[in-house]
């Protein structure tokens, strides 16, 4: 018995239902053939999005002539699901998109693999050279129908928020698909398609922004980055034009929340080295000066996604004059348990330094304060190419504030009063203190008083 269990446990794992389909659309078989009803079955199958990518680049360019009408057919019965499928169907449907243009994108960089390189991770373009599969004019008509599909999800009142994400998952996939973002024909297809109206329904509204904002914001920036200045982009003018005061202050607390959590995140690493004996702090600091440590990697991580939203910040600022306003407005609709949680409007001043160094409670999501704190934070270190970067763009940012003669004035408001802590570089001849403002103070007043 125990000799059978042993040849039966290296047994290949019988393949799944929708994986033989795959197999058979890409060997050009007619699925009509199979059943009347094929598409209505297929899309109630769990997709398995892995094993699809990898049978689509395991192809040769022999089989693409016969496998490039079903690849094209499942494409357009995706989205011919999205108007009338059930909610299941909608949802294997909006997977199998985001694998089929994922797969596009890698075809056409040069990264598809061979039917090894599917199982063992590797990128190899095949046979090196890039092979002419799936064009834009191919799927033009059903580029648009999709665009028209995800635009009515994202504005409409679904119960579950499920397919939410998976439309911003692919509006996501199509504007990253290429590093360049000015040769990334597929953004055309956004552009002409204007979504600004969905991505302002979610800025607008508390829960959705919880759940989609920073991809909203990020699609934003990168929308607003095509091609700027060579021609009139519609997501530059709206949100140049933008005036919905929910709109804005709901895009300034997405990235205000970013800003607020690597502050806190920051302050905990201090307490760490509080708790810790003077001793110890120095050996680990003579061994840390010694190797690259995991916490820097992921802190370098860190910084390179906040790169995102701090570029999101200054194109509201640069584009936008009403976004000025936003600035030092008090965000006081989150609602717990938020990461960003704020204040209540009531309650005065917001005083983050005399808060307990661990209490996210009473950190204020303002953006001015949250943007100066997390300054003083990436300006103790700029040694590496990316901290420079992240820090140039926070005094590009910062100069643009000062610039501004609205954003000035309120600066330098005495009714505009904030405590903020500005974080100081850990030095062991100085010991770490939490930084104190002795009463409320303009902003201005808290910069040139550091």
């Amino acid at each position: 018995m125990a000799s059978r269990k042993r040849s039966g446990s290296g047994t290949k794992r019988p393949k799944e239902k929708v994986v033989h389909i795959y197999e058979q659309l890409c060997r050009g078989e007619d699925p009509k053939l199979l059943s009347i009803q094929f598409w209505e079955e297929f899309f109630l199958l769990q997709p398995n999005m892995d094993m699809l990518e990898c049978e689509l680049l395991k192809l040769n360019p022999e089989q693409y002539s016969s496998a490039k009408q079903n690849i094209l057919n499942l494409f357009t019965e995706c989205i011919h699901t999205l108007s009338f499928g059930n909610s299941k169907r909608v949802h294997n449907a909006l997977q199998t998109i985001a694998v089929f243009i994922h797969f596009l994108f890698r075809k056409q960089t040069g990264t598809g693999g061979n039917a090894n390189d599917c199982h063992n991770g590797a990128t190899m373009s095949l046979n090196n050279t890039l092979v002419p599969f799936i064009t834009i004019n191919d799927i033009e008509d059903d580029m648009r129908e999709l665009l028209k599909q995800l635009y009515n999800i994202l504005t409409s009142n679904i119960s579950t928020d499920r397919p939410k994400v998976l439309c911003l998952k692919i509006l996501l996939i199509i504007a990253t698909g290429i590093d360049n973002v000015n040769e990334n024909n597929l953004i055309e297809f956004i552009i002409g398609q204007n979504l600004f109206e969905a991505f302002k329904h979610i800025l607008s509204d508390s829960s959705l922004r919880n759940l989609h904002g920073h991809d909203v914001v990020t699609l934003l920036t990168i929308l607003v980055n095509y091609r700027k200045h060579e021609g009139s982009n519609p997501y530059v003018v709206e949100l140049s034009l933008l005036a919905d005061e929910l709109a804005l202050n709901g895009y300034g607390q997405v990235i205000s929340c970013v800003l607020t959590m690597f502050c806190k995140q920051h302050l905990l690493s201090l307490t760490e080295l509080t708790t810790s004996s003077s001793w110890f702090s120095s050996l680990s600091n003579i061994v840390g000066n010694m190797f690259i440590s995991d916490e820097l990697c992921y802190r370098s991580q860190q910084i390179r996604a906040n790169n995102a939203l701090l570029l999101a910040l200054y194109e509201a600022i640069h584009l936008n004059r009403n976004f000025i306003t936003t600035l030092a407005h008090t965000q006081a609709d989150s609602t717990p348990p938020s990461p960003c949680n704020t204040l209540n409007i009531n309650d005065g001043s917001p005083d983050l330094s005399a808060a307990a160094i661990l209490d996210a409670s009473h950190y204020s999501t303002n953006l001015f304060v949250a943007l100066f704190q997390y300054c003083s934070i990436v300006m103790q270190d700029h040694k590496s190419e990316l901290s420079s970067t992240n820090l140039k763009l926070c005094l590009l940012i910062l100069t643009c504030i000062a610039e501004d003669q609205y954003a000035n004035s309120m600066m330098h408001d005495t009714n505009l009063t904030f405590k903020v802590s500005l974080h100081r570089a850990h030095m062991r001849h100085r010991k770490l203190t939490s930084e104190k403002v002795s009463k409320p103070q303009p902003l201005a007043n808290t910069l040139l008083g550091e």
